[in-house]
């Protein structure tokens, strides 16, 4: 059974997990906020979706980063949404309106 499957995610949260984990300043506790995926199934969904170089290279990219866990940022950092987002309530995120 995938990850996906699992957690029972369509299409659209699938893809909104791997940008998430893509993202440099999402943390994974965020993606586990919204989604419940803890930072051991990220890794596992973003290696049965992308191809294996690509995933290599995300895997480099996150592993030690500062950025992608919460316990390792700056209290300073006290968020974790984008300033481009209003509010982030469970599944659902509000985009800011131009």
């Amino acid at each position: 059974m995938s990850i996906a499957e699992k957690f029972g995610l369509d299409e659209r949260q699938q893809d909104r997990v791997i940008a998430m984990a893509w993202e440099d300043r999402t943390p994974f506790e965020a993606i586990e906020y919204q989604f419940g995926l803890a930072e051991k199934d990220v890794i596992k969904f973003m290696q049965e979706q992308m191809h294996p170089r690509n995933w290599r290279k995300w895997r480099a990219r996150v592993q030690g980063r500062k950025t992608k866990h919460a316990k390792l940022r700056d209290n300073e950092i006290s968020r974790f949404k984008s300033t481009a987002q209003r509010q982030i309530t469970g599944n659902r995120i509000s985009k800011k309106k131009y």
